[in-house]
């Protein structure tokens, strides 16, 4: 286990907890382990051994857990009992084998293709596997790998957004977003009183327009320029995919905005209202539980206009300040537990999986993949902006930690990421394939009711499965487990089941 804490300006008290338990959804407690550590963003870790075994009875007498799948769960809790307070909950799996596999059949489509076509009616659709969530030397990324040690100081580092896109089109991805922190066109992580609003915004749109070249120039790859807006600490981080104008709160000396158009920090609920209004989309990043996304005082607090602007949910992220440019990353941070809470609150967001990266390695540190279906070109033509951002707005999404998987989610053939009415019976049905030989080990479909605020719970633990809903909104993702522990989420779909 690998405790990291971002704010590197003091070392902070992190109380944890981590709770195996299993096999199965109900299965029992296992065994639990606990702890205080002082983490800074240096990172502690901490060698957790499992033998294998229930209990200290079952080690006495030698008997091992059955096989299944069990999950780890942690709760870390830091600066607990003051304002500053902040929980993160993580939730991943083991699959115990060690007889015949027992694993569940799930039916595949064309394995290997790039184009879906007509899978359960639907039209066709293309494959873009992207990182939606990276920085350059425009704010605090872009860091040569041998001198890359965490965030850089903003606007110091060599590489900027078209070495990105061309490293990212190179190591075998469709798309990059490089996602620049919106407080930092000054120059600074804080606030530069000497800054020049002309000159901010200036390099905000030289970012627009280098993605915008690049992709003409490289058909066959989708280079995206954005902002990640707010701060990470009694804030949150959220990636705005589309703005064409920078956005921020800082003024300089000369009470001046540094930016294009005036966003309060914090003021989430506002930036929402905007986003609607202007046709922006959103992505909530590594979410936390509490303390971020405060609407009314609630963390991922609901609005209308927060629903509409909002698309994503970062699921999983591999570590920001890796180094690694061989896809084996292992430090990999789980969000499902936060995006469930925003599902639940009403939020219609779809998964997805980035990198978050900050050194010179845009996707490189590990195989996983936002993976989104856009509508199927003319032939010869490229996947334009356009029609990514519209399958973005549709919630055609899946998330993956491996580059090779293919997943579609299906009710009553209604594509993932679709809303609909419903009556009678509701036929929930994966399709996975894997390119590179991967096989499904664990399926679980998890259902949860919009806007009750309440718990997300597994209903199967098949690919396919038939069920009549109680009257009233629900949704229904797929989380499947591949044989080599890599885990593929499906988004939702959102079910009003009628009387």
């Amino acid at each position: 286990m690998r405790l990291a804490y971002p704010d590197e300006g003091r070392t902070h008290a992190v109380h944890w907890t981590l709770t195996l338990s299993g096999p199965g959804p109900q299965g029992a407690v296992l065994r639990r382990w606990s702890g205080t550590q002082q983490v800074d963003a240096g990172g502690q870790s901490v060698n957790l051994p499992w033998d294998g075994r229930a209990d200290a009875d079952a080690r006495e007498r030698r008997m091992p857990v059955p096989d299944g799948l069990y999950e780890l769960r942690l709760l870390a809790v830091a600066d607990a009992g003051t304002p500053q307070e902040a929980q993160v909950e993580q939730q991943w799996h083991i699959q115990v084998q060690r007889g015949a596999s027992t694993a569940p059949t799930v039916p595949a489509f064309q394995a290997g293709l790039r184009h879906l076509s007509s899978l359960d009616g639907q039209p066709g659709y293309h494959i873009v596997y992207a990182n939606l969530h990276s920085q350059t030397r425009h704010s605090d990324g872009g860091a040569a790998l041998d001198a890359c040690h965490g965030a850089q100081e903003p606007q110091t580092a060599p590489f900027g957004p078209i070495d990105a896109y061309k490293y990212a089109q190179d190591h075998g991805l469709d798309a990059l977003l490089t996602s620049e922190h919106n407080h930092m066109y000054d120059g600074s992580d804080g606030t530069n009183g000497a800054a020049i609003p002309a000159e901010a915004i200036d390099l905000y749109q030289t970012g627009l327009a280098e993605a915008a070249a690049y992709t003409a120039s490289h058909p066959g790859f989708l280079a995206l320029y954005g902002m990640e807006w707010g701060v990470i600490n009694k804030g949150g981080h959220l990636n705005i995919f589309n703005s064409e104008q920078l956005l921020g709160w800082e003024r300089n000396a000369q009470g001046e905005l540094l930016a294009e158009v005036e966003t309060p920090k914090g003021d989430y609920a506002g930036l929402y209202a905007l986003m609607r209004e202007r046709g922006w989309l959103g992505q909530f990043n590594h979410p936390a539980q509490t303390g971020q996304f405060l609407v009314n005082g609630q963390p991922l607090g609901y609005t209308q206009d927060g629903d509409a602007a909002m698309v994503l949910c970062e699921v999983m992220n591999t570590s920001a300040f890796s180094t690694n440019d061989k896809e084996t990353e292992t430090r990999r941070s789980n969000y499902e537990a936060a995006c469930n809470r925003a599902l639940a609150a009403g939020y219609h967001v779809a998964f997805s999986s980035n990198q978050d990266n900050h050194c010179a390695n845009w996707g490189a540190s590990y195989g996983n993949r936002t993976a989104v279906l856009v509508a199927s070109p003319a032939a010869g033509m490229p996947v334009t902006r356009d029609s990514f951002l519209d399958a973005l707005r549709a919630r055609r999404v899946f998330a993956t930690m491996d580059k090779h998987a293919q997943l579609l989610f299906t009710a009553n053939g209604r594509l993932m990421g679709e809303r609909f009415d419903n009556r009678g019976p509701l036929q929930l049905a994966t399709h996975f394939s894997n390119s590179a030989g991967r096989q499904a080990a664990a399926v679980a479909i998890l259902h949860g009711v919009p806007g009750s605020n309440g718990s997300v719970t597994q209903v199967s633990d098949q690919a396919e499965f038939t069920l009549t809903p109680a009257p009233g909104p629900h949704f229904y993702y797929v989380r499947l487990t591949q044989d080599d522990g890599n885990i593929v989420w499906s988004a939702p779909v959102w079910v009003n089941q009628l009387p």
